[in-house]
């Protein structure tokens, strides 16, 4: 990689300027976690958005601060190709590395810093979440302490009525051991919208757009083929199911708020002033 991208450089910083951030300190048995998160500022329905305000703070920072709480990660890094958001990242003491222009997804943005990082597991946040829990990304990293075969997991809470016909909440089925059988814009299991209040909504379940990855596997990512399910479905995780990867789905429940208009951006700060988060 040219050493400039790799130490994030930026047409509009001085290198010498850069901040690096700290590791935190791991016992024998854990793995080293980083998360990184692809941000960009070109958005169709929101640009921008990574530096609009919330509650004082820009969202990327909001996302950043609250990845650095949780307890099984080392590193927490902005992959972009804007040097807006670097700069506005390295104001508030976080990293940024600028990345390619070219990627077509935020998963690929992340590989391209992965390579240059020393750890076990790759944690790709979107920079959208700014009321994440900490505690779900240290529950997406617990299921490979235990599984040294898993490449990739990922998250899932109960969805409510309304959420289940919404095609831009992404649901997804698991097998006994919450493995993915299938992600969709769809409800799964279908059922009639007439029949949806005489069932425990429980039984159905949202995808938490959140990823642990083992390194290894995104070094492999770039070269998998697009599979037909995803281009059905406009999901990128499909394309995991189709090249044959293991996908564990925990369980794990909290409100999850991601920022993709601007009417969302104005109930995230209304529910930040109400006291709601």
């Amino acid at each position: 990689m040219n050493k400039h991208r790799e130490e994030g450089y930026c047409p509009f910083f001085n290198r010498t300027t850069l901040t690096q951030g700290s590791d935190k300190v791991l016992t024998k048995k854990e793995l080293k976690s980083a998360v990184i998160i692809p941000a960009r500022f070109q958005s169709t329905r929101f640009p921008g958005k990574p530096l609009e305000k919330i509650a004082q703070k820009t969202m990327i920072q909001h996302v950043y601060e609250r990845a650095s709480s949780a307890h099984r990660v080392t590193k927490v890094i902005v992959a972009t190709d804007d040097c807006r958001i670097a700069q506005t990242v390295r104001a508030f003491g976080g990293t940024a590395w600028m990345t390619s222009s070219t990627h077509r997804s935020g998963t690929e943005r992340v590989a391209e810093v992965s390579r240059n990082l020393k750890v076990d597991l790759v944690v790709n946040l979107q920079g959208d979440e700014p009321l994440i829990d900490p505690a779900c990304i240290d529950a997406a990293i617990r299921p490979f302490e235990s599984d040294s075969a898993l490449m990739i997991s990922t998250l899932k809470s109960s969805a409510n009525s309304q959420e289940l016909y919404d095609p831009n909440v992404v649901k997804v089925v698991t097998d006994r051991q919450g493995v993915a059988l299938y992600f969709s814009r769809s409800p799964i299991p279908y059922i009639p919208k007439s029949q949806v209040q005489h069932k425990e909504t429980a039984t159905f379940f949202k995808h938490i757009g959140l990823y642990v990855y083992r390194k290894e596997f995104l070094e492999i990512f770039p070269n998998l083929p697009y599979s037909e399910l995803e281009k059905i479905e406009d999901l990128e995780q499909l394309r995991f199911l189709e090249n044959g990867f293991r996908v564990k789905v925990v369980h794990y429940e909290y409100k999850s708020f991601a920022v993709d208009t601007p009417e969302d951006l104005v109930r995230v700060n209304e529910l930040i002033s109400q006291g709601e988060i």
